[in-house]
């Protein structure tokens, strides 16, 4: 039993709000920095050392929401982590700044990045989860990378709206209330959300679990005593995709504007731009991986991964648009790839039990580590030596790292594959 086009559209759109959220605060870092720290020498390393604390935060509320999912349903978990979301963007909408409460203004900030990094933890693993439970065999691939695209298309909004008002605004209306319209969006985008998402079905399998009697009473201590080594694989895919999309992808902005290469709004227009990209690219990729297979794309990627990000930051700092939009472009495809094909390869290492948890443990945790640590440390890498090139070569060398690991990659078959072989399309 599949659940309705609907179910799985709600869904997938949903990813929209929390890569708004995220991406919309690293694009608007140098804005935050000068209203919640001051705008002191170090406040934009402070603003990024911020996000890399609250991203810590991600794999607690994907162990939390993934225990929910696992033994109530997907259905539970994907409402709550909704309903924490919509609390925080509006609280940050609201926020009082340093020019009325002083530092305070930087911790309440802080403690909002945890919570929605806390809620976000158990979406992303809930939504790619119900994604793949719910759809056609021979389309898991398409269908779950709908969630990463539908994420790029929040990135998207993050990157327009952002650059229309940093263009628009004079730097004192920018500062004094300009900042919390975009966050006041998002608060909207995330209610709407919600409604919709009340309306969806259960997932199938989690319905199969119940039926048979085999939803696990422990879900943490069900995945990490029987699936060790799809955790393994799954930290691998997620590194990959994480610090290809917040290194390639969401930090090309502050890098390009903290290396004097342009303005802000230059960036943040560029980095729109690159958001379509990622949103042609994700699905293409998600058929692709469908009709080849998950290894061969993730083979490909990594190598690509290993070779190309150092050229092509080199290539965005020779200070005109058209090369800056080049590589710009290239990394955008190149993790928004990478975030297609992960989805569905990440959920496809675990059966149906525990398959949350599982992935809160593999994917969510490198996530963590390789998509909010990264960004900060990439900025402060290049505070500290000097060279630009820093962030290229943290994404070549988790790709070398990763690359066995694909290599070994339990297949899932493609649709002709399958149908000779008799395969029951299941997990690896």
């Amino acid at each position: 039993m599949r659940i309705s086009r609907r179910s799985i559209a709600i869904a997938a759109l949903s990813t929209i709000v929390e890569w708004y959220d995220f991406t919309l605060y690293l694009y608007l870092a140098s804005l935050l920095s000068r209203v919640f720290l001051g705008g002191t020498p170090v406040a934009l390393t402070d603003i990024l050392a911020g996000f890399a604390v609250a991203y810590l935060m991600r794999p607690l509320g994907a162990i939390a929401f993934g225990h929910i999912g696992d033994r109530y349903g997907r259905r539970p978990t994907m409402l709550l982590s909704m309903g924490l979301m919509s609390f925080a963007m509006l609280a940050t909408a609201l926020l009082p700044t340093f020019a009325q409460i002083g530092s305070t203004a930087g911790i309440l900030l802080l403690l909002l990045r945890c919570m929605m990094a806390f809620s976000v933890g158990g979406e992303y693993t809930g939504v790619v989860a119900y994604l793949l439970e719910g759809a056609r065999p021979e389309r898991r691939g398409f269908v779950t990378s709908l969630a990463a695209a539908a994420s790029e298309v929040g990135a998207l909004l993050a990157a327009g709206l952002s650059a229309a008002i940093v263009v628009s605004l004079d730097a004192p209306d920018l500062e004094r209330w300009g900042w919390r319209i975009p966050f006041f969006v998002g608060a909207a985008m995330a209610g709407l959300i919600l409604l919709a998402r009340s309306t969806i079905e259960e997932s199938p399998d989690f319905r199969r679990q119940q039926a048979q009697r085999t939803v696990p009473r422990h879900p943490l201590h069900h995945s990490l005593s029987r699936h060790r080594p799809a955790i393994a694989r799954g930290f691998a895919i997620s590194a990959l995709g994480s610090i290809t999309y917040y290194v390639g992808i969401t930090y090309v902005p502050t890098f390009l504007t903290g290396t004097k290469a342009m303005g802000e709004g230059a960036a943040l227009w560029l980095s729109t731009i690159a958001a379509v990209v990622v949103i042609l690219v994700t699905p293409l990729t998600g058929l692709l991986a469908d009709w080849i297979g998950r290894r061969p794309i993730l083979v490909a990627l990594a190598l690509t991964a290993t070779l190309a990000p150092t050229g092509l930051f080199l290539l965005m700092m020779q200070g005109d648009f058209g090369s800056a939009l080049t590589g710009a472009l290239l990394l955008a495809a190149l993790g928004g790839a990478v975030s297609a094909v992960g989805a569905v390869a990440t959920a496809e290492q675990f059966p149906g039990e525990g398959r949350l948890s599982g992935l809160a443990f593999g994917a969510t945790s490198a996530t963590a580590l390789f998509g909010g640590l990264t960004p900060f440390l990439a900025q402060w890498s290049i505070d500290r030596t000097g060279w630009p090139l820093v962030p290229g070569l943290m994404i070549a060398m988790v790709a070398l790292g990763v690359l066995p690991a694909f290599w070994t990659l339990p297949e899932t078959p493609p649709p002709k594959r399958r149908q000779r072989a008799g395969v029951a399309v299941e997990s690896e």
